[in-house]
């Protein structure tokens, strides 16, 4: 199977489910699938899969690890269970773009205890201009699939596409976090990429900046070289599970090996090589920056270097940021919607 590989198309649009119509937040980050519906908190999964030949059994699955199976009999395990067999597949080393499909399917539990229902979902990417029609294309429409067993059938009806950090930016307005003057520039930063927004008062980007790579993933790829770590293993360094690593006390997997004695020697280029470039990018804007903004689910990497600065503002619990942002976002376009 490829990645874009459809779902089957139903025939007829499908009748009007009694469970109605759900708004999902979809961030399909690097290294987490993020999304939430406006109930609780917002819900997490590890963009890493294993897709299953016909012949193999699949582990136990969760929510948190969910098992999609599509009508063509394709099987994708998804989270921290696809660890469990060989050769999984890392979403930070691959297009995302080409996965939005799969990535939806993930994120779809029941809704109001049904399986069945009509979804508007609200997106974002680093670069809308250019994927916004290839999530679009993917997703408007009927899905049918298996997700943990459970038959879903879902109609897709709108996809809105955001900048990727813009969600935080609203996020942050909404708790008071940005000034009512001046610029503001956004600094998102996540597993595979980083990227940059410049805002004006009003809310209106007027410039920005997207690095493919220079994300966590660098920082990870750089650790996994280290002949410190790679000679207590007696092997080579998997980046991937450095990644891991950052949010488990900088440790390698489950065995005790750790880098935290040394990681400020990769740690400060890294932070550094963000924070020069942003400079030398809005240097012409930096006498009417009020505020720094950085967010994006690598933010803990570098929190306590931001501590104390006075145009500095750090998201709390910065993985979800965008994602909340997003679903506020469309909260407001539907309230505007209802009383145009």
């Amino acid at each position: 199977m490829t990645t874009g590989t459809r779902a089957r198309r139903a025939s007829k649009p499908p009748a009007i489910s009694p469970s109605g119509t759900r708004t999902l937040a979809l961030d399909a980050g690097n290294y987490d699938l993020k999304f939430f519906d406006g109930n609780g908190h917002p819900k997490a999964i590890r963009s890493v899969r294993y897709h299953l030949p016909s012949g193999r059994d699949a582990v136990s699955y969760s929510d948190a690890s969910p098992l999609i199976e599509l009508p063509d009999g394709t099987r994708v395990h998804f989270g921290a269970q696809a660890y469990k067999y060989r050769r999984q597949q890392q979403t930070v080393v691959e297009n995302k773009v080409e996965l939005s499909r799969l990535h939806l399917y993930a994120c779809l539990e029941p809704f109001n205890g049904s399986t069945e229902f009509t979804l508007q979902v609200y997106a974002s990417t680093p670069e809308p201009a250019k994927n916004r029609d290839a999530i679009r294309e993917q997703l408007i429409g009927m899905h049918e699939f298996k997700r943990n067993g459970l038959d879903y059938r879902v109609m897709v009806e709108s996809v809105d596409v955001e900048r990727e950090g813009m969600g935080a930016y609203h996020y942050a307005r909404q708790l008071g976090m940005i000034p009512d003057a001046g610029f503001t520039i956004v600094v998102d930063i996540g597993g595979g990429t980083w990227l940059t927004r410049l805002v004006d008062a009003e809310g209106e980007v007027i410039d920005e900046n997207v690095m493919d790579r220079g994300g966590a993933y660098e920082l990870a790829a750089s650790i996994s070289f280290d002949k410190r770590l790679t000679t207590a293993l007696g092997t080579s360094a998997d980046p991937s599970i450095v990644m891991d690593g950052f949010r488990a006390g900088h440790t390698y997997a489950d065995t005790e090996l750790t880098w935290a004695p040394w990681l400020e020697e990769h740690l400060d280029p890294w932070f550094k090589g963000i924070f020069q470039t942003v400079r030398s990018q809005y240097n012409p804007y930096m006498p009417r920056v009020t505020r720094f903004l950085v967010t994006g689910g690598s933010t803990h990497l570098i929190a306590e270097r931001l501590q104390g600065r006075k145009l500095f503002a750090v998201m709390g619990d910065p993985q979800f940021a965008n994602v909340r942002g997003l679903y506020s976002m469309s909260m407001d376009q539907q309230l505007c919607m209802t009383t145009k």
